[in-house]
C-alpha cells in the first residue's frame, strides 16, 4: 500500500469556525485499510494556495486525499486549485450535469447556474459518485500518484470513501496490511516515568508504542501491522500484555474505558459507596462520576467564593452527613498562574490529606485536578484490597 496525505480545504477551518472532524475520520479509514498516513494539512479557499499545497503533497506522498471546496459557490475553488497544480484546464462533463438535474428533479427543483460549476472537473479526472449530495468527488492519476478530492460534508465524504475510494485502493494496490490499535490509559503518573518503563518498546518499528500526555493522564498507544487481522490481533495482544506487565496498576483501562468507571468498579466490588465534596472545580469530578456506576451516591459542589472550613474539616463533616463508606474531598485554588490542589480521603484506612501543585495551563487545571483525585482514589482502593502490582517493584 502507498503512503497517504490528507489536505482539508476551507477558510472556515482556519478561522476556527468549525472543527475539522474529517482528518480524524479519514485517518481511521486509512488505518483500517492498511494505508500509511504520514502528513496532514489545512488550507483556505484560495486557488493559488490550494495549488501550492497540492504540489507540496505530490513531492512527498503517493496518495493525496482532499476534502472541501467542491460546492457551487464562488469561494469553492478546489477544482481550480488542483487543476492549476497539475497544469490542466477544467472541462465540462455533460453526464455530471444530467445527474445533477435528475437529483434536483426528485425534489421538484432545478439547479441554479452556479450549481452547474459542479459539472466541471480537471481534465483527465475520473468522477466519483456522490449519491447523498450534489457535488461529485473525483480522482486523477499521475503515474504512481493519485489525487482524490471529496466534499467536506462528513456524510458525503464517508459515502465516497466507502463506495468509491476504498474499492479503488483495493483494485489498484491490492489488499493492504491490516493495522490494529489500542490505547491504554494511565493517570497520576508523569510521562517521563512511563517512558522509562517502555523505552525499548517505543523504539520498535512494528508493533509500535507511542505516548500522548494530557492533563494529569498519559495515553499509551499500541499499534500492530500485519497481513491479516488475526496476525495483527496476536501482535497487539502480546504487546499489550508486556506493556501492562511493565506499567502494572498505572494502567486503569483501555480505549473507551474511563478513570471514573475504573474507580467506581473497585468500590462496587467491595460493596462500598462514594460521595464527593468539591470546591473550586465547578463540578468536574462529580460530573465525571455521574452515570458511571451505582457506587457513586452523589456529591456537593462549593464555589471558591464561599468561605468555609478547611477542606479536611469540611470533608469530615460531610462524611458524617452522607450515607457513603468513602468520601473524597477535593479543593482547587488558583491564583496568579499557580494552581494548588488539596485532596482529603476518608473511609480507606487512616484518614489522609494530600497537597499538590500544578504549573501547566490554567485552562487544564480542573481536568488535571480531577484526574489526580480519581487516580489517588483508585490507587488507595487497590492497596486496601492488596491487589497492587507496582511497576516500581518489578
Amino acid at each position: 500500500m502507498p503512503s497517504a496525505e490528507i489536505l482539508t480545504i476551507g477558510t472556515e477551518l482556519l478561522l476556527g469556525e468549525i472543527v475539522d472532524t474529517n482528518t480524524q475520520a479519514l485517518a481511521r479509514l486509512l488505518r483500517d485499510a492498511g494505508v500509511d498516513l504520514y502528513w496532514t494539512g489545512t488550507v483556505g479557499d484560495n486557488q493559488a494556495r490550494i495549488a501550492a499545497a497540492v504540489q507540496l503533497a505530490l513531492g512527498r506522498s503517493q496518495v493525496l486525499l482532499c476534502t472541501g471546496g467542491l460546492g457551487p459557490t464562488v469561494d469553492d475553488v478546489t477544482r481550480e486549485g488542483i487543476a492549476q497544480a497539475l497544469g490542466v484546464e477544467l472541462e465540462f462533463r455533460e453526464e455530471l450535469l444530467l445527474k445533477l438535474e435528475e437529483r434536483f428533479a426528485r425534489f421538484k427543483r432545478k439547479p441554479s447556474e452556479n450549481n452547474k460549476r459542479q459539472a466541471y472537473l480537471p481534465a483527465g479526472a475520473q468522477a466519483l459518485e456522490n449519491a447523498v449530495g450534489t457535488a461529485p468527488g473525483f480522482l486523477i492519476e499521475r503515474g504512481e500518484q493519485v489525487i482524490i478530492s471529496m466534499p467536506g460534508v462528513p456524510g458525503e465524504m464517508h459515502y465516497i470513501m466507502e463506495h468509491g475510494v476504498l474499492p479503488y485502493f483495493e483494485q489498484r494496490y491490492g489488499k493492504g496490511a491490516v493495522i490494529r490499535t489500542r490505547v491504554l490509559h494511565t493517570a497520576g503518573v508523569p510521562e517521563s516515568q512511563i517512558d522509562e518503563k517502555l523505552d525499548d518498546l517505543e523504539r520498535q518499528t512494528n508493533p509500535t508504542v507511542g505516548l500522548a500526555a494530557h492533563a494529569g493522564s498519559v495515553d499509551v498507544r499500541l499499534t500492530a501491522k500485519a497481513q491479516t487481522a488475526a496476525e495483527a490481533e496476536v501482535m497487539l495482544a502480546e504487546l499489550e500484555s508486556e506493556t501492562r506487565r511493565r506499567l502494572g496498576h498505572w494502567v486503569y483501562g483501555a480505549d473507551d474505558e474511563s478513570l471514573a468507571r475504573a474507580a467506581l468498579g473497585l468500590l462496587a466490588a467491595t460493596d462500598k459507596r462514594l460521595a464527593v465534596i468539591e470546591k473550586g472545580l465547578d463540578g468536574v469530578v462529580i460530573r465525571s462520576l455521574t452515570g458511571q456506576g451505582n457506587a457513586f451516591v452523589g456529591g456537593e459542589i462549593q464555589g471558591t467564593e464561599i468561605k468555609s472550613k478547611p477542606l479536611p474539616e469540611l470533608t469530615d463533616q460531610y462524611a458524617k452527613e452522607v450515607r457513603a463508606e468513602v468520601v473524597l474531598g477535593v479543593e482547587l485554588r488558583q491564583a496568579d498562574g499557580q494552581a494548588d490542589l488539596q485532596i482529603a480521603l476518608r473511609g480507606l484506612g487512616p484518614n489522609r490529606d494530600y497537597e499538590f501543585s500544578y504549573g501547566g495551563h490554567p485552562r487544564q487545571a480542573q481536568l488535571w485536578a480531577a484526574n489526580l483525585a480519581l487516580s489517588l482514589l483508585r490507587t488507595k482502593l487497590i492497596k486496601e484490597h492488596d491487589t497492587l502490582d507496582d511497576p516500581d517493584e518489578s
